[in-house]
């Protein structure tokens, strides 16, 4: 049985104080290690830590900052400020945690144990893999010296380091060529590389250069979108606002100098086609950690954790679970999808514990808003199967007001005071209650 515990002797006060660590951890062990403190890693060390002692969750993370990155978008588009992002990241780890503030480099799941760049073994009891997604901008030749040096035209809004570009490019463009790309690997919040395409769009129209923009999207999938019900509307959008689409296009060299961008069809691989821009936003491919691929016990070829789709319990080892994109299991991955795993991964983690059977069963859940302009946005939710799963009780394949105030208003306050805090599971209760469901 999972034991409640709370202390307050003179050793727990001391581990309170010592609650970030940048020094030595040496051979440490803790009951449970959550590797990494984005959106999944704070929720499950929040969840758990109610049910611990002080010091017996360790998070390995490196970064100083927590940044809620589906704001990034509106960043771009200069709705939001980069500072509205993120927070110290100690402020949104729980108290009762030992921030180990490291890398992993080494996974070692036949001994429970994982190596950090300092050198430093940690094993576990159990283990949460919470990785997220690396960002892969030297895979493209050109990419990181055109985001590097002024006045290339080239932006992107998945990185900090890069979002702020965006917006500056949109305020300085006259004319000529926007591109926007989406690129040939598993992403993040796969609707993001068009979101900031249909922002570009509403911009220019909005300062009265449209007619002198000739805007594309390009795209690595065969598919505008995955759910046929908003690629239906999302056709819609760009053949009336004009948008330019080609499918199955994937962005593989940045020339910023001559301004021109190179593209392959995947299609037809040999078949290279350059194109000049003023303006070229760069989806960056992306895949797991690199020390999270190298272990090939835990991940699939693709180097994606090894976990049931249903569970999120790995294969192999049933003390360790994963939450969010760096799981293999085949759900569209946004931070959504974080939330309605973590009860998922809580309860059948808990049963782990208490020797009990797996009873939680993840269902595939995401949502993506589909920001399609100032004030404008379809808001898209989905299960495995690309059925729709909607909350509210209209069809969501319109463009709203409503779900854009949602998106830019609301949600960022439910991410940082209930999901963080592990007190938000995603909308399923509140999808059954506007559905007048009440058999669950």
């Amino acid at each position: 049985m999972l034991i409640l515990r709370r202390t307050t002797n003179l050793k727990t006060a001391i581990l309170r104080c010592l609650s970030t660590s940048s020094a030595p951890v040496e051979n440490r062990k803790c009951r449970l290690l959550v590797v990494g403190g984005g959106s999944g890693g704070c929720t499950m060390a929040a969840k758990f830590g109610k049910h611990f002692n002080k010091g017996e969750i360790f998070i390995v993370e490196p970064s100083d900052t927590h940044y809620y990155q589906p704001l990034f978008t509106l960043v771009g588009g200069g709705i939001k400020k980069l500072a509205d992002c993120g927070k110290p990241m100690k402020s949104v780890l729980p108290d009762t945690a030992k921030w180990i503030k490291d890398s992993v480099t080494e996974f070692n799941p036949q001994r429970n144990s994982v190596t950090v760049s300092r050198g430093d073994e940690i094993t576990y009891d159990f283990m949460i893999v919470a990785t997220g997604l690396q960002l892969n901008y030297d895979k493209i030749p050109g990419l990181v010296e055109a985001l590097n040096v002024p006045n290339t035209g080239v932006c992107s809004n998945y990185s900090y380091k890069y979002v702020n570009r965006t917006y500056e490019i949109l305020k300085q463009f006259k004319s000529g060529n926007a591109i926007f790309t989406y690129p040939n690997s598993p992403v993040k919040c796969p609707g993001a590389p068009q979101k900031i395409c249909y922002i570009a769009e509403d911009f220019f129209t909005r300062n009265g250069i449209r007619d002198k923009v000739n805007i594309t999207y390009n795209t690595s999938l065969p598919v505008l979108f995955g759910v046929k019900k908003y690629a239906d509307a999302l056709w819609k959008v760009v053949e009336k606002r004009n948008i330019n689409v080609n499918l199955r296009c994937n962005l593989v060299e940045v020339k910023h100098k001559e301004k021109v961008a190179v593209f392959q069809n995947l299609d037809v691989p040999e078949q290279l086609t350059e194109m000049e821009y003023s303006m070229l936003h760069v989806t960056p491919p992306m895949s797991t950690p690199d020390s999270l691929k190298k272990c090939t016990d835990l991940v699939n070829d693709l180097g994606f954790v090894n976990v049931n789709k249903d569970t999120l319990q790995h294969f192999k080892y049933p003390n360790v679970f994963a939450i969010g994109d760096c799981s293999a299991t085949p759900n569209s991955k946004t931070a959504a999808s974080v939330a309605a795993q973590s009860n998922i991964v809580y309860e059948n983690m808990k049963a782990v514990m208490e020797n009990q059977p797996l009873k939680g069963k993840y269902n595939g859940y995401a949502s993506c808003p589909l920001v399609t302009g100032y004030g404008k946005c379809i808001l898209a939710e989905f299960d495995y199967d690309l059925n729709p799963l909607e909350t509210f009780p209209i069809s969501q394949d319109k463009e709203m007001w409503l779900m854009y105030t949602m998106k830019k208003d609301f949600m960022p306050p439910l991410y940082w005071h209930l999901m963080l805090n592990g007190k938000w599971n995603g909308p399923g209760a509140v999808r059954d209650l506007l559905h007048f469901n009440f058999s669950k």
